[in-house]
Order: C-alpha cells, then structure tokens, then sequence
C-alpha cells in the first residue's frame, strides 16, 4: 500500500545491513574512521516567503558522523548496538517494541528518546519504514463503526457491533479484505469523546466509522487510517480541541511530524477536512464563558511557532485564519464544552449539522 520503501522486504533489509557493517569494519580494519551519512528530512520550514518544496519526500540535507568527534561517538554505539538487534529481529522473524529495544542496554542507552532516534536513523540508513524493522509501537488507537476487516487471517467485524470499541492493529501491513458501508470516516482526538460517541449510538445513528488515537496519533493509527483513505475512498472529517495541542494533532494527520519526516509521504492522509473546534464555535454554538479558557504563555509561544509552518499558508490557508483567530481571541476551549447544552449536543447536533452543512475546512 505504501510504495517502495514500505514494501522493502526482509532479505534485502539484512543484504543492507551486512554491507553497511561491513563497511564500517573494513574502514576501522584499514586505519580509516568510518563516515556515516545520515540524511536530513523535514516536512515543513519556517521560511517567510514560503517558497519551498517541504512536502517533498527529498532529503533537505545530510548529517556526517564519524568516531573523530567525541559528540558522536556515543551516537554511533547506540546505532550499531541498535542495528545489531534489529538484524536479530529480522534474522529471526521477530518483532520488538522500542521499549523492548530500550531495556536490551537501559544503562548503555539512558533514555528511550536515544533509542527513537537511532531507529530513525536506522530507516533513513536503509531506506525503509520503522515497521519494515520488526519494531512495532504498542498500539493505543482504537475504531469502530461499520467496518469489517481480516488481520494475519482473523475477522475483525465492527458491524455486528458498530458502537463497540476495537483496538487499531498494531502490524497493519496483515490487514486486508476491508469492507465498508460507511458514509464517512471521522477522527476524533481523545479518547473520552469516542467513548462518548459510542454511549450515544452514533455509528448506529450514522453510517460511519470513527477513529481515535488518544491524542497525538501512533504510527498503526497513521497508517491504519491511511489504508482505509486509499481502499475505501471515503471522506474523511477530524474533530480536536480548539487550542495549540488540537491543532498540532489535526497537522500530523494530515501534514505527518517533523520527528517521522522521512516517512512522512507513507504517514500523511491529505484528504482530511478539519471539521471543529473552530474558535468562531464558541460564539455560533453558544459554548458557555465558563468553558472558555485563556490560553497561556506556552500555549500563545507554540501557536506562534505553529503559524510559521510553510505548508499552513501553501495549502490550507483557511486553517491558519482559524489559527491566528484563535490567537487574537486567547482563547480556548475543549470539544466536551458542547456538553454544556446535553450529553448528545455533539452527536445529536454539532457533527452532524457540520457535516451536513458542509461546515468544515
């Protein structure tokens, strides 16, 4: 489903990483310090003119580590110790999470953050996508709604029981057979709001099929929700909070994450419409002053960094309206304000009356 670099297959992984540890010996046995080309991606810049090409999946530049700086001789340890237990896990068709690799070396490693970032490092080396590497995330999204599905040969039927919650799969590259007769696909960001979907029968009410990934998105929700996009053709509408960390979330669905920025063409779903909290809600659906809150310092500096980003002006110039609304009013508010109306506001009245009237972005 996702093109060359995610249908990169096991035998070639561990021809890749034979040659590149043997090149590393061969330089050390000669007298040579090795030199290790990493190179460089990102999925947005902050140039005033916006006149770039960040979506592109080309690599904006290189990194050389090599052991002559004493900076990055740790950080070639912990890529080869990674790398060694990557080839482990493939060898032995295998999968680990991060967390296994982490406790594999805790004291050599320090933090799981130096492990994530040898195994980024890892899939720019060989060309591949994290799961390509037998390194699976413990997955947190969940889906429900009118959906029916086969994983590594099990029948997942949302159907039977639309309004019931099943986890995301976590090796989404075993799902297929995806059948559908759903309307709409919608993404919510928290899980308290999915819940409170499912208490109101709403994929019963609305032939659709709701996801979330508790917040910021894993990388099964990602892909998961970027299969289904590509199979099934659907629209696809995506519900946050109306403050900084909403927002941020609605851009890695559709925009991907600096971090994953080398994956970010196999990660991104482009199709989807930011369907609320816009900040002009407070005012058109009557959210109470109580649920208003002023936005703080942090949150004023990451909106501020986040209306810099090059592909909000390029591509959904409307979004950084919003954004920038959003900064003027200082204010913010979470989708639950609805509540304040009923407990079915949002099911019974705010999606579908936005959905309906073509209210979204």
């Amino acid at each position: 489903m996702e093109g060359t670099r995610s249908s990169t297959g096991r035998d070639d992984l561990l021809r890749r990483i034979r040659d590149f540890t043997r090149s590393v010996v061969e330089d050390l046995g000669e007298g040579r310090f090795p030199l290790i080309t990493i190179d460089r991606f990102r999925n947005y810049c902050t140039s005033p003119d916006f006149n770039c090409s960040c979506i592109s999946d080309k690599p904006k530049g290189q990194e050389i580590l090599t052991l002559q700086r004493k900076s990055h001789v740790y950080r070639i340890d912990v890529l080869l110790r990674v790398l060694l237990i990557v080839q482990q896990l493939l060898q032995e068709n295998r999968h680990g999470s991060k967390r296994d690799i982490y406790y594999m070396h805790p004291s050599v490693f320090s933090a799981q953050s130096v492990v994530d970032r040898a195994i980024n490092d890892i899939c720019i080396l060989l060309g591949c996508s994290r799961h390509n590497l037998n390194v699976v995330p413990v997955g947190k999204g969940l889906v429900m709604g009118w959906l029916r599905f086969m994983e590594a040969g099990r029948k997942v039927d949302c159907i039977k029981s639309p309004n019931a919650d099943h986890p995301i799969p976590v090796l989404v590259e075993e799902v297929k057979d995806i059948v559908s007769v759903g309307q709409y696909i919608l993404i919510v960001e928290k899980e308290s709001v999915f819940h409170r979907l499912a208490n109101d029968q709403f994929c019963k009410e609305n032939r659709c099929i709701v996801i979330t990934g508790k917040g910021y998105p894993d990388i099964p929700t990602r892909r998961f929700l970027r299969l289904l996009v590509e199979k099934l053709h659907l629209p696809v509408y995506c519900l946050v909070d109306c403050d900084p960390y909403g927002f941020d979330i609605l851009t890695t669905y559709r925009f991907g994450s600096m971090q994953m920025a080398y994956d970010t063409k196999f990660l991104r779903v482009p199709e989807i419409h930011w369907l609320g909290m816009f900040p002009s809600d407070s005012e058109k659906y009557d959210i109470p002053q109580q649920c208003l809150r002023r936005l703080t310092a942090e949150d004023k500096r990451r909106t501020e960094a986040m209306l810099c980003r090059c592909y909000l002006s390029r591509e959904v110039p409307n979004w950084r309206l919003e954004l920038e609304k959003m900064l003027q009013r200082g204010v913010k508010f979470e989708i639950e304000a609805l509540s304040g109306h009923s407990l079915s506001y949002l099911s019974n009245v705010y999606i579908t009356s936005k959905i309906q009237g073509r209210a979204y972005m």
